[in-house]
């Protein structure tokens, strides 16, 4: 009688356990090569965005790749965003830091070194925000137009340009306004909680060592010292100045014409228009067209730079969201002078 022999199923076919190895290895191999590819890629995008001369740093003498974005005259201007409220480097979460200002900053800075630009179109749809934010952009934008007498700067104002949304257009040599837009807001703002009565009844103490009885501004465990109010609303003031000098510098008109425009409300486009705090209505066509009779050309080159993202940005996809109202409220724990429209 033949005897059946039962093989161990795990051996009875040893090639197809090796031929299963040698595919997950092969899987390896390509996902290994297709990692590094990309790595690769991505340091040759960032590389070609970013060339080193000599010893000039990057921040003082940016370089961009730039897109094309319309047109096709001879004269070249750059267009340029900015959406959101004017604040420095805010926590984008995973995707790393994100810093608005510095962004525009840069394009600015990258346009007026580069003698082939004739102008900047520069869009505009913010709230407001730090002081200093929107000075910078301001000083840079008027450097820009100071650097060379034929160069022309429009602002192309979309939903909002309130407060420092504002504050940044006054360089402009014209404003054109969407007609549903929102203008104005000219003011400052500081603003504080005081929870003295709160921490009271919960039985929560605060203990403040400091060097002088003004060092502790507004704290807000304390009562509010009228004293210290008066000496915030002296710097208060004194920013609402300067941001009243501006606008009527900017708008060529006298400081007269502008103090009563400048209580902190916000105009229609055509109030604006006929306070004299935009030159047009209109959309992105009429702007365009104003740029380009201000260069005395009938058509212009617009190129638009490609901002720098991080790895993960360009690994994915994706861009760290502007920081919103409520990040820039919570980044610190102090009163801030704004020029922010607070709704």
């Amino acid at each position: 009688m033949k005897r059946e022999v039962a093989m161990n199923p795990a051996y009875a076919h040893p090639c197809r356990h090796r031929a299963f190895w040698v595919v997950i290895v092969a899987l390896l191999v390509v996902l290994a090569a297709s990692l590094a590819l990309n790595l690769a890629a991505v340091e040759t995008l960032s590389g070609s965005a970013r060339p080193v001369f000599d010893d000039r740093g990057e921040d003082e003498f940016p370089q961009f790749a730039e897109t094309h974005s319309c047109g096709a005259g001879t004269s070249k201007v750059v267009r340029i965003w900015f959406a959101g409220v004017l604040t420095r480097e805010l926590d984008g979460g995973w995707l790393g830091t994100v810093d608005p200002v510095e962004d525009c900053l840069r394009q600015i800075r990258a346009a007026r070194q580069d003698p082939a630009v004739a102008g900047i179109l520069l869009e505009v749809d913010s709230p407001g925000g730090e002081v200093t934010a929107a000075d910078e952009i301001h000083r840079e934008l008027t450097l820009f137009k100071a650097s060379r007498a034929d160069r022309k700067l429009v602002v192309l104002v979309h939903d909002l340009a309130a407060s420092g949304g504002y504050y940044i257009s006054m360089p402009a040599d014209r404003i054109v306004a969407q007609p549903t837009a929102l203008i104005g807001s000219i003011g400052v703002i500081m603003q504080t909680l005081n929870v003295q009565g709160l921490s009271e009844k919960i039985g929560v103490t605060d203990t403040t060592i400091k060097s002088g009885k003004n060092k502790d501004l507004l704290n807000p465990f304390h009562a509010v010292d009228p004293e210290q109010v008066a000496l915030l609303q002296e710097s208060v003031d004194a920013l609402h100045d300067r941001f009243v000098e501006l606008v009527a510098a900017g708008r060529a008109l006298k400081k007269s014409e502008v103090r009563p425009l400048a209580d902190g409300r916000l105009f229609t486009a055509d109030e604006a228009l006929r306070h004299k705090l935009i030159d047009d209505i209109g959309y992105w066509d009429e702007a365009f067209a104003t740029l380009a009779d201000l260069l005395g050309e009938e058509d212009l080159y617009v190129v638009t730079y490609q901002v720098e993202r991080t790895f993960l940005e360009q690994l994915l996809g994706v861009r760290a969201p502007l920081p919103g109202l409520r990040a820039l409220l919570s980044a610190a724990a102090t009163p801030r002078r704004l020029y922010l429209w607070r709704p």
